[in-house]
């Protein structure tokens, strides 16, 4: 199949990757577009992977105010280097990350960031309330089970399915651009604020006072 300059920029478009990468993708993927965007996709992911122990210090502070000042979200997404930072790719990444956040209302970046005593609380909090509904005692564990996955896609930002596409997790977005660009992306910490909303920290600082 003959590979042409449309397929290129297509796929560039879609990975960001270099003109070459994607011209040698199709070329070995004999003009599969979707598997020329695999091959690209791995070789981004092996690169990123043998770099694993590098500090991601640079990036980017994204700001997305909604509705007038009603609502502002505040995340902090960082990369290797200072090029990739200034990258429309990260950049694009940056705001959609926001835009999640604003929309779906996560409480952590990831699973390893939920403290242990919020899991055990969750975890003894549906176990007593299907032990009232007089659920046999067996299958509580398997109940519990799928409620926990249930809270972790539901509040934690990575496992979240992507407003744009449902087949996507922000993981998998993430991913996609690590591919593409070849290293580390971390989604460090954000704030979400919505106007008549009071986050868990102030109210502590108000029964403080």
């Amino acid at each position: 199949m003959e590979i042409t300059i449309d397929m290129i920029k297509d796929l560039r478009e879609k990975t960001g990757c270099g003109i070459m990468d994607c011209k040698n993708a199709l070329i070995n993927s004999k003009g599969d577009f979707d598997a020329a965007l695999e091959v690209l996709r791995a070789q981004g992911l092996q690169k990123a992977e043998k770099r694993v122990n590098r500090e991601a210090s640079e990036g980017r502070v994204e700001v997305y105010v909604h509705s007038e000042g009603r609502l502002v979200v505040v995340v902090e997404i960082n990369s290797e280097t200072d090029f990739v930072a200034k990258s429309e790719p990260f950049l694009e990444l940056c705001h959609e990350v926001a835009l999640q956040i604003a929309a779906n209302s996560p409480k952590f970046v990831s699973e390893e960031d939920i403290p242990a005593e919020v899991i055990e609380a969750e975890k003894e909090g549906v176990a007593a309330r299907v032990r009232e509904e007089g659920k046999p005692e067996a299958i509580i564990p398997k109940i519990v089970e799928g409620y926990m996955k249930k809270y972790m896609d539901e509040n934690v930002l990575l496992n979240q399915k992507y407003i744009r596409d449902e087949n996507k997790t922000i993981a998998d977005l993430v991913n996609d651009k690590v591919a593409a660009l070849g290293e580390r992306i971390v989604i460090r910490r954000f704030i979400r604020y919505a106007l008549g909303e009071t986050t868990k920290h102030l109210e502590e600082e108000e029964d403080e006072e």
